[in-house]
């Protein structure tokens, strides 16, 4: 069954996206339903840190599932509903508040590519494998989304992923910078658990701030402006975790941030 899972382990909420049979393939209403899972997580105060995971050992997501594409993507309208669905999937992740965290086993291909995109860290496995396929489909991708791209790997590695529609290896991911780290499969849970507790330990508003001013750099203009992030920055030096951490440091104890 094509479906998005959520679970929730104390401060990390975990967004499974689930279609094994196709590779987790994203369905029409698998677009539709991803944006309001992240933001019921992003809106929850238990919750500290966002991963999205594909579902099994095989694919982080492989793509759209294409075998809709002739009833979904039949004349222009349904063309533009089908994009405005996926333009909001690959948003969510930089729309919530929270840091997201993409982790890839295996293979992140078109659309998958474009979520992780999304997600504010990416770590994956060294048997990941990643590919642009639009030149090979004839898909028209939104300036948008290209620009994100070329944000986070330069114009070159841009035009190299979208141009050959080639696919690359984990070490080039993380060579071109598109992955943050790359670590063997069977240590990918443990090191995704170890970084989600890490960022869950600390200041929310302070990651917050930081994620508001990156977006603004990258030119997000969802979460991005530059006004947000000054503003978010000033809450965080006003803010009861601001005291709560300089007390921590003092008293040479863990601080206990409570996102305010």
């Amino acid at each position: 069954m094509a479906e998005i899972l959520v679970h929730r382990n104390g401060p990390v909420g975990t967004v499974v996206i689930s279609n094994v049979p196709k590779f987790n393939a994203m369905t029409t209403a698998m677009w539709r339903a991803l944006p309001q899972h992240i933001a019921a997580l992003d809106a929850d105060p238990a919750i500290h840190v966002i991963v999205l995971v594909g579902d099994g050992d095989k694919a982080f997501v492989s793509g759209a599932d294409i075998s809709q594409f002739g009833v979904e993507r039949a004349d222009a309208a349904s063309q533009q509903a089908y994009g405005d669905a996926v333009d909001a999937a690959y948003l969510a992740p930089v729309r919530a508040g929270k840091p997201v965290i993409a982790k890839i086993r295996g293979i992140c291909m078109g659309g998958g590519l474009g979520l992780a995109a999304g997600c504010d860290l990416r770590i994956c496995s060294d048997d990941a494998r990643f590919r642009m396929p639009a030149g090979r489909l004839g898909l028209g991708y939104k300036p948008e989304g290209v620009h994100r791209f070329a944000a986070l790997i330069g114009v070159q590695n841009t035009l190299d992923i979208f141009f050959s529609a080639r696919i690359f290896d984990a070490a080039e991911a993380l060579r071109i910078g598109f992955v943050s780290r790359v670590v063997p499969a069977t240590q990918l849970d443990a090191e995704l658990q170890a970084l989600a507790a890490a960022i869950a330990d600390n200041a929310p508003l302070t990651a917050r701030a930081v994620k508001l001013a990156v977006n603004a750099f990258l030119g997000d203009a969802a979460e991005g402006d530059a006004a947000a992030a000054h503003a978010a920055a000033d809450t965080c030096n006003a803010s009861e975790d601001y005291r709560e951490g300089v007390l921590a440091f003092e008293q040479k104890r863990r601080p206990v941030f409570r996102g305010q």
